[in-house]
């Protein structure tokens, strides 16, 4: 079966085979029309490779620094929500995934392994993403937990003060775990390896929420609170707030305006990530891939600059990074991986992006992901701006 695994694409195929429609709709959705998660990845395709020759090629390498953290490639695992939903103890493989591959992995708040789950079957530290409650309280609490855990980087999302509007999620009536309805058993009938994988895991709920967060006891509870939980007054002097009690290096998750890069900037962020939420958030935004080049534009080299979203190969990693990016995010892909053949699918995935994105490398003429720049692409038409 591995061996016939050669692209993204073969992933995704196993994917939806193996995980109930419920979860492959949270993963696949955007918010409204998906049109910006359309743009996402189509924005991608207007950005051309030079193609050059006669050039030494040996040896080539991916590496670099994330927050001066060292990385095999400049990518990192995104925070994804419920991924213990797509594969039974969906955190803890993803995160062992990452760590032996040599990036970086990132602990959603609406996770299902809890941060001491993931922390007790990892050997390396990894990061944690925090959405910020109207609970403060809570909120403290969650960065006191990260911080005993020993993870290496606090990523505060932002674009996420209150919920998008994401169609499939409504119809699908999205739980976790999933209610038993008749469909829902139906459904479920027909994938009994992520059955099987639920039935011998007791990680089944919101592992860092469930028993921890106010007036949360059970899961219809949960979503409600979810719902009305999230900081709809947050200010950049929260954001000030945690950069204070953080010690470590801080990232700041969803930007798309210059202006707010800038305030990143003086808040004394270490990295900023350029995303759109997948696509997830507001519906008729521009692209991640498109927005990238002003951001960078407007900081220089101030903060770390890195893109999420519309990442589909190792390829797009390389175009990324001549558009100014430090690194990417990826959690789509991490996804598919996860959900079609549990922790060797990530690997799998990591990997092939890994060749990838060292063969296009080699085919513009570097050996050495530093040396990428603007000069290796060419943009079928101008990005709007």
């Amino acid at each position: 079966m591995m061996s016939l695994i050669c692209e993204l694409s073969d992933l995704r195929r196993l994917y939806h085979k193996r995980v109930p429609k419920m979860f492959q709709g949270y993963c696949e959705s955007g918010s409204w029309t998906q049109q910006t998660l359309s743009l996402n990845t189509s924005d991608f395709k207007e950005i051309l490779f030079r193609q050059r020759v006669a050039r030494d090629l040996e040896p080539r390498s991916l590496k670099t620094t994330l927050v001066g953290q060292d990385a095999k490639m400049p990518l990192a695992l995104a925070p994804v929500g419920l991924l213990g939903m797509q594969h039974a103890d969906g955190e803890i493989l993803a995160a062992q995934a990452a760590e032996e591959f040599g990036v970086p992995f990132t602990l959603s708040t609406m996770s299902i392994c809890s941060i001491e789950a993931v922390a007790a079957k990892t050997q390396k530290p990894f990061w944690f993403q925090l959405y910020v409650q109207k609970d403060r309280e809570f909120t403290k609490k969650l960065i006191d937990r990260a911080k005993a855990a020993g993870c290496s980087a606090l990523v505060v999302t932002l674009d996420l003060q209150m919920i998008g509007r994401r169609h499939a999620d409504h119809r699908n009536g999205m739980t976790a775990p999933p209610r038993l309805t008749l469909p829902n058993i139906i459904d479920i009938a027909k994938r009994p390896r992520w059955a099987m994988g639920m039935l011998n895991t007791k990680n089944r709920e919101f592992g860092n929420i469930q028993g921890c967060a106010t007036g949360v006891d059970d899961m219809n509870d949960l979503m409600k609170w979810t719902a009305g939980s999230f900081d709809t007054k947050l200010g950049w002097e929260d954001i000030q707030y945690f950069r204070d009690i953080w010690q470590g290096p801080l990232i700041i998750k969803g930007i798309m305006e210059a202006d707010d890069a800038r305030e990143c900037v003086k808040l004394g962020a270490d990295a900023i990530v350029v995303s759109n939420h997948g696509g997830r958030q507001l519906d008729g935004a521009r692209s991640s891939i498109s927005t990238l080049p002003e951001i960078v534009e407007a900081v220089g080299d101030q903060i770390e600059v890195w893109l999420d979203g519309g990442i589909r190969s190792g390829q797009d990693i390389i175009r990324a990074k001549a558009l100014g990016a430090k690194g990417v995010m990826v959690g789509r892909p991490m996804v598919y991986g996860l959900g079609a053949m549990g922790k060797p699918g990530v690997s799998k995935m990591l990997e092939i992006f890994h060749q990838e994105a060292e063969l296009t490398m080699a085919f513009i003429g570097h050996r050495d992901i530093h040396q990428v720049t603007r000069d290796d692409i060419v943009l079928r038409t101008p990005f709007p701006r």
